[in-house]
């Protein structure tokens, strides 16, 4: 059924973050149990739902602008959010345990709020848009991930040239290593590519990316000149924590699955069965339903609130969530994941 109003669950984690910025002791911590004691554990109890609209259903909700509005709110959210955690993160007695918690707690919107929306947003083609979603992912110093993500990943992704897709059996932190260094390099080499398209004369100098450092670095000595190196270095933790949330959602996205490589070296076109999905309505709601990823990398600008379940999409055993909780432990991981891979006769 097509209920715009059921998103506004994703409204719960700016809440949670409320409670962590005006409170103190545990609670300081409530984005991080919302997400990932809460949420997980609601999952057992709740069935996934493959369910797909209605032809009917699907026209109206790709006409229904409240589905825009309500990823449009979420721009204000993050930058008041900012502001309200480097002022927050002064406030005189906290203990280290309570600095902790409200620096993972603006970490969880950056990562669930903040880059998730702008690559909904990147996708897009309104101008307005575009500037939405790079200007959230500026609140995380993840530029990177506007120009790697669109021209690197949807292209690459499942073979070995994609730094975002996790090879079988590696770990997630060995995968951290891989693509935060593989995405930013990918970023650098196609900005000069695009520039060199251009007729550049300094194609390495004047290209998007040269840009985003720029506005980057710029945005940095901001914050540092006006809050001081103990607050920055805090923001930038934050930053990383919400990057490392994208990064382990790529991980369980696209772990192990591999595109066949045809005799002249090319790669056969990205099928559902190269992507990892979700059907549990919880993490659905939360993350804008991205678990439905291989919709996603069928038809890039197809709007959240139209993604369709895939038959021949492999499907994870838990929401999102509960998948990043897996990640963290490889050993648990591997296990889960190898019993998955071969029930949809992967392995």
């Amino acid at each position: 059924m097509s209920n715009p109003y059921k998103y506004l669950l994703v409204y719960s984690l700016p809440i949670a973050a409320a409670m962590s910025f005006t409170m103190n002791g545990v609670f300081t911590f409530a984005p991080v149990i919302l997400a990932f004691v809460i949420i997980p554990s609601l999952e057992l109890v709740f069935k996934p739902n493959a369910l797909n609209l209605s032809e009917n259903e699907l026209q109206k909700a790709s006409k229904n602008k409240l589905y825009d509005w309500f990823i449009y709110l979420i721009f204000p959210i993050q930058w008041v959010a900012l502001l309200w955690f480097l002022y927050a993160i002064q406030e005189n007695g906290l203990t280290s345990f309570e600095t902790i918690g409200r620096i993972s707690a603006y970490g969880m919107l950056c990562g669930v709020l903040g880059i998730n929306v702008a690559h909904e947003l990147g996708h897009r083609s309104k101008t307005h848009e575009k500037l939405m979603a790079k200007g959230l992912l500026l609140s995380t110093l993840y530029l990177q991930f506007y120009i790697e993500h669109n021209k690197g990943h949807h292209k690459h992704v499942a073979t070995p040239n994609d730094p975002s897709t996790a090879k079988y059996k590696q770990s997630l932190y060995s995968f951290w290593l891989q693509t935060f260094q593989g995405t930013y390099v990918k970023a650098w080499q196609i900005a000069i590519e695009d520039a060199q398209k251009r007729n550049s004369k300094f194609p390495v100098v004047f290209n998007e990316m040269a840009f985003f450092q720029i506005i980057q670095i710029g945005f940095c000595l901001l914050i540092y000149f006006n809050f001081g190196l103990i607050i920055f270095s805090h923001f930038l933790v934050a930053a990383f924590i919400g990057a490392a949330l994208l990064e382990t959602v790529n991980y369980i996205e696209h772990y192990g699955l591999q595109r066949q490589q045809r005799s002249d070296q090319s790669y056969e076109r990205v099928l559902p069965a190269h992507s990892w999905n979700s059907n549990h309505v919880i993490g659905r709601l939360i993350f804008f339903e991205l678990s439905r990823h291989s919709d996603h990398h069928y038809m890039a600008s197809r709007k959240y609130q139209v993604l369709r379940h895939m038959e021949d999409a492999p499907q994870m055993p838990t929401g999102y969530p509960g998948m990043i909780l897996l990640a963290l432990l490889p050993p648990v991981w591997f296990s889960v994941m190898d019993k998955q891979m071969k029930k949809y006769s992967i392995l």
